[in-house]
């Protein structure tokens, strides 16, 4: 069950966390996957890893809030390898603040990543998977608990990822008729070099302090792992899901269950 042999695969913001996990966990279910990530030498990386250890790999460099590099990649990579199956958009970036503690710039490079590149990348699929008709295709958006409830600082990020979640179902209903089918994962936590970076950057002395808040936010009392969400995003690649679209796979250790 949840193979993925003969399936293309393309996982933005590969570089790293989750969408590392993802496009690891893929290849060793048959995928044939293109790692993508702004950082190059992060695609390589990752890609070279899963080629020696799991299977079939491809780095690609992208910039997923560049209109004309998501659209030149994407007709590339079809040509390339003759479809495009799935597409899983993971790229994003994060902030902390509240609405007074964020300025327009700030709000512009959020929504520049987690929200117009999920929308670039979409569509571009969309169109793929429209012309290899009746192949059809299957996105999911990597969105958050974030764009589900209030979490405290998280202002722009909130928005975005609640953005995330509507374009979602929008991409669902809009072309259930043509094969393609469109969910979203609404991570808690997850214990990723973004969040440690995130901890760095923001609690400067106070990481330890911190980071057993974030374990403790959780009912289950820790932070997910990427592993955990990949697992998610291989079930609802697989012919298995054929009868999921529009949903949020909710993956929090109970956080939205309070």
């Amino acid at each position: 069950m949840f193979r993925l042999e003969n399936k293309v695969a393309l996982v933005t913001g590969a570089g790293s966390g989750i969408g590392e996990a993802i496009a690891r966990t893929f290849a060793a279910q048959g995928a044939q996957v293109i790692v993508a990530d702004v950082r190059g030498d992060a695609a390589e990386s990752v890609s070279a890893a899963i080629r020696e250890d799991v299977g079939n790999a491809h780095a690609q460099t992208l910039d997923v809030g560049d209109e004309g590099q998501v659209t030149s990649t994407l007709q590339a990579l079809a040509a390339r390898f003759g479809r495009l199956d799935i597409l899983v958009n993971n790229a994003g970036v994060s902030h902390v603040g509240t609405v007074l503690e964020t300025s327009a710039a700030d709000w512009e490079r959020l929504m520049r990543v987690n929200t117009l590149g999920v929308f670039l990348c979409a569509r571009e699929a969309v169109r793929q998977m429209l012309a290899q008709q009746p192949m059809g295709g299957n996105i999911i958006n990597i969105a958050s608990v974030a764009g589900m409830v209030g979490l405290e600082s998280r202002f722009p990020y909130s928005a975005s990822k609640g953005a995330v979640i509507s374009m979602t179902r929008s991409i669902a209903i809009d072309f259930v008729a043509k094969g393609i089918r469109c969910n979203a994962i609404c991570p808690g936590t997850i214990h990723t070099p973004f969040v440690e970076g995130y901890l760095a950057r923001s609690y400067a002395g106070r990481e330890d302090e911190v980071r057993q808040q974030l374990h403790a936010r959780q009912p289950l009392g820790r932070m997910g792992l990427p592993e955990e969400i990949a697992t998610a995003a291989v079930y609802l690649a697989s012919d298995e899901a054929a009868f999921v679209t529009g949903s949020l796979l909710v993956i929090d250790g109970g956080l939205t269950a309070r």
